[in-house]
């Protein structure tokens, strides 16, 4: 048994917590009913885990466990549940760190403090879910101590038999929950986490009875949930602000939605806010971002079942212009119509055409070229003359296209989704990798032909002799200012792609890569940083 929590102790908990929630994550997945029934609590509280691993995998460069622990799992958080549960760890982080490795009594204020600031980070607190299960496994920690059970084996079993019975109670304090016949699937994932935290210091596995699953999982005749309600999801990270522009962010999105949470964390680069809401007006919760910051990472999830876009003849389109047979099947798979560039390029007629071609009234036109950008405002300025509605999102590459492509919303105002879109682009650094053709002085100097270029929105930045060398030093580059994910879309050189992912893994193995084929000859990489 541990005697004290210190950082490899703590280590071990953060994996053994991404070990139960990931055995876990389907069943608390099914049991999610409240804020909404999405069935994605699991799901959102594995990643929020992961993202705390993966910080601690990556070494902290001498930091204490607890506050690397902290900064991991706020900048991965992602929902309702997973953020309260950053905000969790970041309560214990802000006791814990720097500390001496804790033991029961210090363990157990600290838990209690952090219940305490977890129902601060939500704006609209409600009993009966994550914030009331935590503040109970923090009340019975220090009713251990008080009762003189100050061992940490003794403290840390208390607070895990506390919440469990405090989740019990759930049906009793929420509607919802009593309807379905289920516990507070946040609390069940918290309880999962806490379980693994009593196995980390006692060596021993709680027994515990499974969560029932909802009443229309065991009766085939019994009710359905009611679909999910309007509006979204919105939740983003936000940097180069200061408390003050936070509070008035917190006050405006309070306006606008519910379900709101905000936790902040220090990183290396400044301090950082998740911003977590449920809205119906996406676009004014960004916009409201914008002004207090700089929003970056921004995701948008329908909470209402969303009707697919109609490629012809539906109300909304979106049109994309890409270089190669492989970037338009990637797009098209997204419902996206698309123009192909041929040897002669594309010209105003071809984009005019396919958002006349489309039927819909509002198309979205994604350029994704920096030298196309007016051939497509002015294709848009006739289609709007005939009658349509069209917006222009300023893409200057496919991976800003493909990020755009992600957070769009059919469901939402075209003003509102076309915002929501050029927002997320603009969060992406884009770069790309070449072959020079001809003798040419660049900002990173003179090149020759064959010379391998590594560009950054559009201006060279390395010059070398290998694609595989240039590209590696390229994402080094883009990613010593940052970036939790990493775009890439290979060329039909498939080694410079494994190249590119092994050297990501290696050097930067908490950046999440996404990889696409594809791409074309002329383009042998091209990369998206957010």
């Amino acid at each position: 048994m541990l005697p004290a929590l210190d950082d490899a102790a703590v280590g071990q908990w953060c994996r053994a917590a991404v070990e139960a929630l990931s055995a876990s994550r389907r069943r608390l997945d099914e049991l999610n009913v409240f804020p909404v029934p999405d069935g994605d609590t699991g799901t959102n509280l594995l990643h929020t885990a992961e993202g705390a691993l993966a910080a601690l995998d990556a070494g902290g460069e001498g930091e204490p466990a607890w506050a690397v622990v902290a900064r991991g799992a706020v900048l991965a958080a992602r929902g309702n549940s997973g953020t309260i549960l950053a905000q969790l760890l970041r309560g214990l982080g802000d006791q814990l760190a720097g500390q001496p490795a804790a033991d029961g009594p210090a363990f157990a204020a600290a838990l209690q403090k952090a219940a305490e600031g977890s129902y601060a980070a939500v704006a609209d607190p409600e009993e009966g879910t994550f914030l009331t299960v935590a503040r109970a496994g923090g009340e019975a920690a220090v009713a251990a101590v008080e009762q003189g059970r100050t061992g940490l084996p003794d403290v840390v079993t208390a607070a895990a038999d506390g919440a469990r019975a405090a989740l019990e109670r759930t049906p009793g304090q929420l509607a919802a929950l009593r309807e379905a016949g289920v516990v507070d699937a946040g609390g069940a994932g918290l309880c999962l986490v806490l379980d693994a935290l009593v196995r980390t210091v006692t060596g021993v596995e709680p027994v515990r009875a499974a969560f029932a699953l909802p009443l229309h999982h065991r009766h085939e005749h019994a009710p359905h949930q009611p679909p999910p309600g309007p509006g979204s999801e919105v939740q983003y990270l936000l940097a180069d602000t200061d408390e003050a522009a936070v509070e008035r962010l917190q006050r405006r999105l309070a306006e606008l939605g519910d379900s709101l949470v905000v936790v902040g964390v220090d990183t290396p680069t400044g301090r950082e806010w998740n911003v977590h809401v449920h809205v119906s007006d996406v676009g004014a919760a960004i916009e409201a971002g914008v002004e207090a910051g700089r929003p970056h990472r921004i995701s948008v999830t329908p909470l209402a079942p969303v009707r697919p876009p109609e490629p012809v003849h539906g109300l909304r389109a979106v049109v994309a212009v890409v270089h190669s047979d492989g970037l338009a099947a990637l797009f098209s798979a997204e419902g996206v119509r698309v123009v192909v560039c041929g040897e002669g390029g594309v010209t105003e007629d071809d984009v005019h055409d396919e958002i006349v071609a489309s039927g819909a009234q509002e198309v979205a036109v994604l350029p994704n070229d920096p030298d196309l950008l007016p051939v497509a405002s002015r294709a848009a300025t006739r289609a709007r003359e005939a009658g349509r509605e069209v917006g222009v999102v300023p893409t200057r590459s496919p991976v800003q296209g493909l990020a755009a492509v992600a957070v769009a919303d059919p469901e939402r105002r075209f003003g509102d989704d076309v915002i929501a879109m050029a927002e997320a682009a603009a969060a992406t650094r884009w770069a790309e990798v070449t072959v020079a053709d001809q003798e040419a002085l660049t900002s990173a100097g003179l090149c020759r032909p064959g010379d391998v270029l590594g560009s950054a929105e559009g201006d060279v930045v390395v010059i070398g002799p290998e694609p595989a060398a240039v590209a590696c030093d390229l994402l080094d580059r883009l990613l010593s200012a940052g970036g939790e994910m990493a775009t890439l879309v290979v060329g039909p050189d498939e080694e410079l792609g494994e190249a590119v992912c092994a050297h990501l893994s290696s050097a930067h193995p908490t950046v999440e890569v996404v990889r696409y084929g594809g791409g074309p000859a002329t383009l042998p990489l091209q990369i998206g940083v957010e």
